[in-house]
């Protein structure tokens, strides 16, 4: 193809590649805050008033629930004897993992400069705080008597000079979620503050123009504010890093380090990661769908950040697969008849229906965006990112419940059935989680609109190639 005009923004324009037009549509820096702030600023939509109800509303069977298990016990629950576990940690893991792909994407994508999270950080970042706040209720609801959890759990001297058991890792547990929870919404917090400076500027109403002037701590957009600003978050950024690997490894240890077959296992650090990262990016295009179709988004969250998502989606399940298989292979090679029966009572035992949907949500589905067609069909991406999110709550339950109701003793074998109270609080975490994230979409800026502003082409360009 021959060159009609051989300028320097011709051939800038020729020479760049497709997959950098991160935000199309043509849009301008203004259309951009104008975008970005008209969830913030107009009555909200029928559809999020409709999915808030549901959210609170769950929410609040939830509640009522865990008030009930705090005055009668957990007693409640499903749980006897073997199995001291059940849907309780299960959930916990779970919401543990599905806080993994906010790091991943705001830190690691950063440092390796990928410019495609732009449009996704923030709804990814808001996600990884309000899944580990769930899985923080979560494991405190377990302890029976929350009130003394903070009391047992937390090291800090006490009148009778008593300390934590720090070989224990439920300790490091503590240690380990309360870190990543604090480094993790220090570093969202951090990158709303340029955005929630731009909102100010518009903000019209009173009260509403100083809350967020308390909330952008005095930010003017200067030359020394961004020089600042980048070098805290590139360290934030840094710290953020080791925890995508540290958090759910110490999470995998509450198995690992135990002597119960199917737990007793060097694989499982590197298997939770890597589920951990398979179930939060499932979760993340499950938001980000409704998120695009909702506020109309698509200019910022395009096919190719979606597209992009599929594959680590696709890839993440093949390790997945891969560590499944992993375990049988071990348990074979092993040549101990309690792990080799383990393995064999997952798969074709009494629960033997929860590992095929494990298998079949996890390993197999997932193969579909092999084809492109799937990878950049919305209603796909959507139905398998459903499906990752139950297989992967399937997997902690499997890990859980198959290696406990068969005990070394015959006669100490039991199963276990949930509770409809621990189906409720179920149902009633997963609207806590909503409901925070239906906020934060509906008061903060869902996009990093600075962020997005800096992988746009330059005004003098005509804005995004559309």
């Amino acid at each position: 193809m021959a060159i009609t005009h051989n300028t320097a923004t011709d051939i800038e324009v020729l020479e760049k590649p497709v997959d950098e037009v991160l935000v199309t549509g043509g849009r301008t820096y203004a259309e951009v805050n104008e975008d970005v702030s008209r969830p913030l600023e107009a009555f909200p939509t029928a559809k999020w008033w409709i999915c808030f109800c549901f959210a609170i509303t769950a929410f609040g069977m939830g509640a009522t629930l865990l008030l009930k298990t705090f005055a009668v016990g957990i007693g409640v629950w499903g749980l006897n004897q073997p199995m001291g576990w059940g849907t309780d940690i299960t959930t916990f893991v779970f919401w543990v993992g599905i806080g993994h792909a906010g790091t991943l994407i705001s830190a690691i994508l950063f440092l390796f400069r990928q410019k495609w999270r732009t449009g996704i950080n923030r709804s990814a970042e808001a996600m990884t705080i309000f899944a580990v706040m769930t899985a923080g209720m979560v494991v405190l609801t377990h302890t029976g008597r929350a009130w003394l959890a903070a009391f047992w759990l937390f090291p800090y001297p006490n009148q009778r000079q008593l300390w934590v058991n720090f070989r224990s890792p439920l300790e490091w547990d503590v240690f380990a979620v309360s870190t990543y929870f604090t480094i993790s919404t220090i570093f969202w917090y951090m990158g709303l503050v340029p955005d929630i400076a731009s909102v100010r500027d518009r903000a019209k109403n009173k009260l509403r123009k100083i809350a967020l002037t308390i909330l952008s701590l005095g930010w003017r957009g200067s030359n020394k504010n961004w020089v600042h600003y980048e070098q805290a978050y590139l360290i934030f950024a840094g710290l953020s890093t080791p925890l995508v690997l540290s958090v759910h490894s110490v999470v995998s240890y509450d198995f690992a380090v135990s002597q119960i077959p199917g737990w007793h296992t060097t694989i499982f650090p590197p298997y939770f990661v890597a589920g951990a990262i398979f179930s939060g990016f499932a979760m993340v295009v499950t938001l980000l769908v409704i998120m695009r179709e909702t506020f109309n988004l698509k200019h910022y969250i395009t096919m190719d950040h979606l597209e992009k998502m599929n594959k680590i989606i696709m890839a993440t399940g093949m390790i997945v697969g891969y560590a499944y298989a992993c375990e049988f292979f071990i348990a074979w090679y092993s040549g101990s008849p309690f792990e080799q029966f383990t393995f064999i009572n997952r798969a074709f035992g009494p629960y033997w229906w929860a590992y095929w949907i494990m298998v079949s949500c996890n390993v197999l589905i997932p193969q579909l965006f092999w084809i492109r067609k799937f990878r950049r069909s919305v209603p796909v991406m959507f139905v398998l990112s459903l499906y990752v999110n139950i297989g992967m709550w399937f997997e902690r339950y499997v890990i859980i419940v198959t290696s406990l109701h068969r005990d070394f003793l015959p006669s100490s074998w039991g199963m276990y059935q949930p509770s409809w109270v621990d189906w409720g609080l179920f149902v009633g975490f997963t609207g806590f989680f909503f409901t925070f994230f239906l906020l934060f979409v509906r008061f903060l800026p869902a996009i990093a609109m600075g962020e997005v502003k800096s992988v746009m082409d330059k005004p003098n360009q005509g804005g995004a190639h559309a």
